[in-house]
Formats: structure tokens, C-alpha cells, sequence
């Protein structure tokens, strides 16, 4: 790897598996001070146990007080790296009204509130990148 992130301070939501987990794993090789997050603890311990480098945070996405505490403990992130997602299993006629609220809230929602907790900081700093993924 080549420290691209050398000194920068990454958060990461979803990151204990999937792309959020290879995504955290990448930006700790790559220099990054990352913050793992994720609502699952379990996941999280077995991340840290794989790459002490980096720091893991319990954090729930649709949970906006959650959202502004982490912020609040982590304010000048360099990158956001939103992976937080879920997609509902069956066709739209199996899907009620609750589950995609749910879905809508942890897919697109949960964006919204962490851009709005981490852009102001890197707006002030003029310097941030915002990643939002999105993968089924």
C-alpha cells in the first residue's frame, strides 16, 4: 500500500463485514486513523482483533443522538465512508409498509445524518471526501 491516508482520520459505518469491513481494513493499510463502526459489538471485537490499528465504535445509523455523540467524539473526519444498508428479501408485494420505512431510514436517512454530523467540520477545514455506498 502506499500511506494515501497517511494522518487522516477515516469514519467508516457498517464495518463489520462486507465492504464496510474490506473498506476499513483498506484505509487502516493505507494510513488512516479509521473509525470502525457498527451496530453488531461482536463484529467489531473480531475487526479490531484482526487490525488493532484501528478504533471501533458501536454505532446504531438510524439512532440520530448515536449519530451526534460519535460525531461529537470523532469531529474532524477526512473521509466518511457511509455502508450501512439493508435490503428486504421478496418482491415489492412482500414488503410492508414498516419494513420499507425501515429500509428507507437505514439506506438513505442514516446518510443524511451523518453527512450532516462530519460536513461541517470538513467544510470549515475546506478539505473532506463523502462516500456513499450502496450494494445488494
Amino acid at each position: 500500500m502506499s500511506s494515501r491516508l497517511q494522518d487522516k482520520v477515516a469514519i467508516v459505518t457498517a464495518a463489520g463485514q462486507g465492504i464496510g469491513r474490506a473498506t476499513a481494513l483498506a484505509f487502516a493499510a493505507e494510513g488512516a486513523r479509521v473509525v470502525a463502526t457498527d451496530i453488531d459489538p461482536t463484529l467489531l471485537t473480531r475487526l479490531a482483533q484482526e487490525c488493532p490499528a484501528l478504533v471501533t465504535a458501536p454505532l446504531d445509523v438510524t439512532d440520530d443522538a448515536a449519530v451526534a455523540a460519535l460525531a461529537g467524539r470523532y469531529p474532524h473526519a477526512d473521509v466518511l465512508f457511509n455502508c450501512a444498508g439493508y435490503v428486504h428479501h421478496g418482491s415489492i408485494l412482500d414488503c410492508s409498509a414498516e419494513q420499507l420505512a425501515f429500509c428507507y431510514d437505514l439506506n438513505v436517512t442514516s446518510m443524511y445524518r451523518t453527512i450532516r454530523a462530519w460536513l461541517p467540520g470538513m467544510l470549515e477545514r475546506g478539505r473532506g471526501s463523502i462516500i456513499n455506498m450502496a450494494s445488494v
